[in-house]
Order: structure tokens, then sequence, then C-alpha cells
């Protein structure tokens, strides 16, 4: 949570965080090793990239579009796949069959090929990433859901709420929804990390967010041509999508510890 937390507030207070402009030149400047480093410039704590623009304003603002991204694909991809998983696994039948197809043959692809599938035909853009990856996210939060219905619906409340008259949708939203919110949650937390892997591949392989909109993705790969001779440039980005990633996917792990005590019992 700590590390999560800095980088959110590395990512909000970035205009006044970040030392220079991170889409402003030098080439003066460029390829300037971090100032602690032998010949680095004292006005660049971790260097310059190729064009002389500061890494460390660029690392700073790069923050927001991984979290934008991850933040806005993982709300919608949690309440496509929440409402879906719930129709499916209270109505069963048909409509459960139907939709576990759709689920079936959507798994069956590897969900960065599609999304280069995807944002080959739509082009580059923040939007055409958003839908690219939440065209298949759904389905993971439509899964848990789904099997968490599948027990919670046999329960006394539902069979009393049922007995009280209640209409399908009111079960649904009033009884069952509160029920399964600890799975979406933890889904949901661990899915962000996936999310900003995700961007950062597209951005590295130039379909993501164009320059010069700073990018961790794109800067690690305006620096592979560079990285022997200016290893600053791919290493402090690649770092930062390391430690953003891990921790989403520690808070993850700590949120289904604490919402379900039976794995945890289970693990020590």
């Amino acid at each position: 949570m700590i590390l999560v937390t800095s980088f959110l507030i590395m990512a909000i207070f970035a205009p006044f965080i970040a030392p220079h402009d991170p889409n402003k030149g030098n080439l003066l400047e460029r390829l300037k090793p971090p100032c602690w480093a032998e010949g680095g410039s004292t006005k660049h704590l971790l260097g310059t990239d190729t064009l002389g623009r500061d890494m460390l304003s660029r690392t700073i603002f790069g923050s927001r579009i991984s979290f934008l991204i991850g933040f806005v694909v993982v709300a919608l991809t949690s309440s496509i796949g929440a409402v879906i998983g719930l129709v499916s696994g209270y109505f069963g039948g048909r409509i459960d069959a139907v939709i576990q197809r759709i689920v079936d043959m959507l798994l069956a692809f590897p969900q960065l090929i599609l999304a280069l599938a995807i944002m080959a035909v739509l082009g580059p853009g923040i939007k055409n990433i958003i839908l690219a990856l939440v065209y298949k996210g759904w389905v993971t939060s439509c899964r848990v859901v789904r099997g968490d219905v599948l027990v919670a619906r046999e329960e006394s409340y539902v069979e009393a709420a049922r007995a009280m008259g209640a209409s399908n949708w009111h079960i649904l939203i009033r009884s069952l929804l509160p029920n399964v919110m600890a799975s979406i949650i933890v889904v949901a937390s661990l899915s962000i990390g996936t999310v900003i892997l995700l961007e950062a591949s597209l951005s590295f392989l130039g379909l993501g967010v164009q320059p010069p909109t700073p990018t961790w993705g794109g800067m690690v790969a305006n620096g592979r041509n560079y990285i022997f001779r200016a290893w600053w440039i791919t290493t402090f980005p690649g770092i930062c999508i390391l430690l953003l990633v891990m921790g989403f996917n520690l808070m993850g792990q700590g949120l289904r510890d604490t919402f379900d005590p039976k794995l945890s019992r289970q693990g020590r």
C-alpha cells in the first residue's frame, strides 16, 4: 500500500515534483548520464534521453498514463464482469451456457495478442488502448463472480428474499452483490498490475500512447538502441514498472488474505 500510494502521489503532483518540462529537449544535453555518474550533468538527477529531455521529469509524468489507463480499464472490466457474472450465475440455464461459451472463446486468445490486433485496426491512442484492454479483461471478474454466485444463490438469505416476494433484480443487487464485492475488489487490485504491464508492452511496441507524451513503455523502447551507451534511459522506467506492478500484486494478495481469513490460516 505504501509503495502504490507513493507512486500515486507522484502521479497526482507531477507538475509540482518534476524539475523540468518533460517534453522540452536540449540537443546539447542529449545522453547525459545521471548527476551521480561519471560525466553526469548536475541539472539532471537521472540523466537525459536521446533528445536531451530530463529523464526524472519524464519518469514522473509517465506514471500518470499508467495510473489513468490502469484505473479506467479495471473500473470498466470489474463493472462489466460483475454484472455479467451475477446474471450468469444467478439465472443459470441457457443464459449461463451462452455467456460461458463466450468467455471460453475469449480466454482462448492471449490478451496481449488480442490487444495488438485491436490496436492494429483502431490505431494508437488512450481511448483505443482502453477499448483493447477492456474487450477481454472483463472475463476474469465474470468467472470469479459467477463462481461465488453459484454458491451464494443457494443460501438461506436468498431463499428468504424469494419467499418475501423480492424480484430477481432486487436479489441480485441487494442480496448477492454485497456478498461478492470482496472478490471483485481483490480481482480488481490484482488486475491493475496486469493492465499496467500490458499498457507498457503496447507502448513499447509503438501501439500505445504516442510521443511526445511520456510513457514508461515508450521510454524503455526509446532507449533500447542505446542500452550499452546510455543505460539509464531504459533502466529507470523499467524499475518503475517493476515496482508499481509488484506493489499492486502484493496489495492484492494482502486484500485477499484480509477478506478471506481461511486462506490466511491455510498459509500459516
